[in-house]
């Protein structure tokens, strides 16, 4: 399964990003395999529509599992429409690792 992780920077060392659309990075976690790859959110500076094309990305990228701090209505509409499982964390000072470590138990 692959699960996208908001990150504020493309490495696992970088804090948790808690807005979804408005993430800088989505951190791709494949879970078979442990492997995590980063994708510049190239709508994170967008007037709108973030979230939705922050969603549009996420299935693109086939990530079944989404974490991070926030979903608008939008880009939540979107993601139970693909079956994709939202997944909010609202803890302080996490980094990407802390979750990835998390996942894999």
């Amino acid at each position: 399964m692959k699960t996208l992780i908001t990150s504020t920077a493309d490495t696992v060392d970088a804090p948790f990003d808690k807005r979804y659309g408005r993430a800088a990075w989505f951190c791709i976690l494949n879970e078979e395999t442990g492997e995590t790859t980063f994708h510049k959110n190239e709508n994170a500076e967008a007037q709108g529509g973030a979230g939705t094309k922050a969603a549009e990305k996420t299935v693109e990228l086939g990530a079944q599992k989404v974490i991070s701090g926030d979903f608008g209505p939008k880009a939540k509409e979107l993601l139970e429409k693909f079956n994709i499982q939202m997944v909010i964390i609202e803890e302080e000072d996490l980094k990407v690792k802390d979750i990835v470590e998390r996942i894999k138990g």
